[in-house]
């Protein structure tokens, strides 16, 4: 074993640059991190000292002579952009196909089975905003009882719904049929509990109560190789939820990316051994899908400010590794995932500094690092373990 504990914290959504493929996704010029900085200059002392700026030109941040961190970029190898492709990918699965999509909203048979199914007509069946579809659509749910259903284009099938009129319990219990249901061609990527609170007019999402209800990922991925070799694994946020909860000694669920934070250094106060998985999903969900520049690069902002306590907490043989999952440039029309290169530091304060770890192949070279350093064994990525020791 090199390192005791390893923390890999996911920057939900903080792309840096547009993938070769872009194109083919509709993606041309997406750039979540670049074009945030050329449209709002941003103050990120903390991520330039690790070595962001020395990635790749960023405007307003200049390369540090001597990075603490190594650094480098990620390209994503498995077909599509959203949250699970791009986490299973950290954890070494590469999709053959990508999950499917509905930008028209889910076809009759789908729609109408649920219906039978749960007993409940329902609203929406478009791609929309949560937060605009319910308010858009709240009052008539109320009155009449009816979810929201709605997607994006991401892979998902969402049921929002009034926690006075569904309660959490049948809201669950209405995600898990449709898990049941989108089975074969309609295997969605997530299907998401979307309760909300509140009155018509100041309605609020409670994204506490949320829930995923994820694919079964492809057996032998990185959290399953670490629970069978008695290597302990906490996560923090949605992770639990992406992979089922396969692998997961304990899963610390957040209210954002203050609590998710919080619970980071949590876990790393209380776990002696293993590894640390983090999503830090404010800038998507609260940013990234409402093209909120301002609020995108204030979170990025207050994350920097929080890196010198996060790595002030870390042991000598401590690795951290900074990452994403995906891009969602909010400068561009678009208010969706983007195809984009994901960012790439890697911090210990034994490990190597100031190394270029270039461009990888795959977002798996992070997950095949983590096995090599607990001597295990990953098909898919390439491990940098020994670039950095």
């Amino acid at each position: 074993m090199r390192f005791r504990r390893v923390a890999i914290i996911v920057l939900d959504s903080v792309g840096a640059g547009e993938a070769p493929d872009a194109a083919a996704y509709g993606d041309s010029g997406s750039d979540t991190l670049g074009n945030i900085a050329r449209v709002r200059p941003m103050r990120l002392p903390n991520f330039r000292g690790l070595g962001l700026a020395n990635i790749r030109p960023i405007a307003g941040l200049e390369p540090v002579e001597r990075p603490a961190a190594s650094y480098g970029l990620c390209a994503p190898a498995s077909p599509g952009k959203d949250t699970t492709t791009g986490h299973w990918e950290i954890a070494g699965i590469h999709l053959a196909r990508p999950f499917p999509v509905y930008l028209n909203g889910f076809p009759p048979e789908i729609i109408g089975e649920f219906e039978r199914r749960t007993g409940r007509k329902t609203l929406g069946n478009r791609p929309a905003s949560g937060t605009e579809i319910i308010k858009e659509l709240g009052e008539e749910h109320m009155r009449t009882g009816s979810p929201i259903v709605y997607t994006s284009a991401d892979s998902v099938f969402q049921i929002a719904a009034h926690e006075d009129v569904i309660p959490l319990p049948e809201l669950y219990r209405m995600c898990e049929i449709a898990r049941e249901i989108l089975r074969g061609p309609h295997e969605v990527g997530r299907v998401i509990a979307r309760p909300f609170v509140g009155e018509p007019g100041a309605f609020q999402r409670d994204n506490a109560s949320r829930h995923d209800y994820a694919v079964p990922p492809p057996e032998g991925m990185l959290l399953d190789r670490l629970a069978a070799a008695g290597v302990p694994v906490v996560t923090v946020g949605k992770v639990s939820d992406v992979f089922l909860g396969r692998g997961v000694a304990r899963s610390l669920p957040t209210k954002g990316n203050a609590d998710g934070m919080e619970k980071t250094l949590a876990a790393l106060d209380s776990a002696s051994t293993g590894l640390i998985f983090t999503n830090l999903v404010d800038f998507d969900a609260l940013y990234g899908h409402r093209n909120d520049v301002e609020g995108y690069a204030a979170a990025l902002e207050a994350v920097d400010a929080w890196v010198p306590e996060l790595l002030g907490r870390l042991r000598e043989d401590d690795l951290v590794i900074f990452t994403a999952d995906h891009g969602n440039d909010p400068t561009t029309p678009s208010t969706d995932h983007s195809r984009e290169y994901v960012p790439l530091l890697v911090y210990g304060p034994r490990a190597r500094r100031g190394h270029n770890l270039g461009i990888r192949a795959t977002l798996a070279d992070i997950g095949r690092t983590v096995a090599h350093n607990f001597d295990l064994h990953l098909e898919k990525g390439t491990s940098f373990l020994d670039e950095i020791l």
